[in-house]
């Protein structure tokens, strides 16, 4: 294997850094003040966008730096899994910086289920208008009353009746769904409850305007409500749409998941090192400006090594994820389970001890508004819940160490 960048991921890169260096970079403070100014409390409804995102998306467009993620040379950029890989780390930087380039979650995952499993119409209705930037969605998988790190737990349903399929159940953390833009949902639930554990689910399009779909409020994570993308709870109520929404059909819930869930954790894990180098970086400029007792804190208290650690941390994180995505493009996401799962417990771990770090460098500025970093506090420790937690993922990766000892059943 060869981790060294190809002249077409390189020129991505340079762009990708020069676009955010000279427009970006300069507003990235205002942007954060203005948007917590925008969007002051938990009431989704009057949430608003920010201009300079707005344009900077229309710029990011016209400069052929658009759906990045998508592996297709018509709707995307035909890049790899390895070669989107370094410019999902450069977007990390900043948290707003994915909806610029239209990187951003959940809606990657919700296109990349549309384009692979979607039928016509449902790629010409919903898949459409995403890939433009016109709409937002949501991906409504965890449930407020059952242990979702199990998700054959799942206790929504997706009913047959008729011509319709009739939808029931509750949904939360649902990232999004505050989002002005949002328009509509995929939503797994179970479907068929006679098959095996991971044939009894499906995914079905609803509306987010659907009569019975109620959207009750966003939730906060330590403390922030994460404006104007949020994390809300909808409840569902005899929601009924056609079964023309239904992706695949019925039972095919669990397939359709491992193939989102693939390349969107590389995706996750390279944001997240982008924002451990930016929590890195920012720890390295508040040490050598500032001065206790007579010396720059970088000098103090051990702060070096803890710099030098970091530093080792990210890179072990970089090659990992590197290695993950680069077995996934070689032979499938079947086949790089144990790689897609130890990144995932690895890579938020390693982020919120660098961030942390950060913070304590900072002092009492390194919690406030005035640096990204608690943001950056909350999101790293929040991934390691998203997309099952870090107990789910360890258990996967001892299953397979272990399966390489056990003798085959005669």
């Amino acid at each position: 294997m060869n981790f060294e960048h190809n002249a077409k991921t390189l020129d991505y890169i340079s762009r990708v850094k020069a676009f955010l260096s000279d427009n970006v970079e300069p507003v990235e403070r205002q942007i954060y003040r203005e948007l917590s100014e925008l969007n002051p409390g938990g009431d989704w409804r009057n949430w608003q966008l920010h201009p300079l995102i707005e344009k900077f998306k229309g710029m990011a467009k016209e400069q052929g730096l658009w759906n990045l993620f998508l592996p297709d040379v018509e709707l995307g950029k035909g890049l790899t899994t390895l070669e989107y890989a370094p410019l999902a780390e450069e977007m990390g930087r900043m948290l707003f910086t994915p909806e610029i380039f239209n990187c951003n979650a959940p809606d990657t995952g919700n296109m990349e289920v549309l384009y692979h499993f979607g039928s016509e119409e449902q790629k010409a209705r919903w898949l459409t208008p995403l890939l433009e930037g016109e709409i937002r969605s949501v991906f409504g998988m965890t449930e407020p009353e059952v242990a979702s790190s199990d998700a054959t737990n799942m206790q929504a349903s997706i009913t047959a009746d008729g011509d319709d399929v009739v939808v029931n159940g509750k949904k939360w953390w649902s990232t999004g769904l505050g989002h002005p833009n949002a328009k509509f949902t995929i939503f797994m639930g179970l479907s068929n409850p006679e098959n095996d554990r991971h044939s009894q689910h499906a995914m079905v399009i609803v509306p987010l305007d659907t009569p019975g779909l109620e959207i009750k409020r966003m939730l906060t994570a330590y403390g922030d409500y994460d404006a104007p993308y949020g994390h809300g709870e909808m409840h569902l109520n005899d929601v009924r749409v056609p079964k023309e929404n239904l992706i695949m059909g019925m039972g095919k819930g669990f397939a359709i998941a491992q193939g989102r869930l693939g390349p969107g954790r590389i995706h996750h894990c390279m944001r997240t090192i982008g924002m451990a180098e930016k929590a890195l970086e920012l720890a390295i400029q508040r040490g050598l400006e500032r001065e206790a007792f007579g010396k720059p804190i970088l000098k103090l208290g051990g702060n070096g090594e803890r710099i030098a650690k970091a530093r080792i941390a990210i890179h072990q994180a970089r090659l990992m994820t590197l290695h993950a995505a680069w077995k996934i493009d070689a032979v499938g996401v079947k086949n790089a389970m144990t790689e897609i799962s130890a990144i995932k417990v690895a890579v938020p771990t390693m982020a919120q001890e660098v961030v942390d770090m950060s913070v304590q460098m900072h002092g009492g500025a390194g919690m406030s508004g005035d640096f990204p970093l608690a943001h950056f506090a909350a999101g790293a420790r929040a991934l390691r819940l998203a997309d099952g937690p870090d107990e789910v993922h360890m258990a996967m990766v001892t299953r397979l160490e272990l399966k390489k000892y056990m003798s085959p059943k005669p």
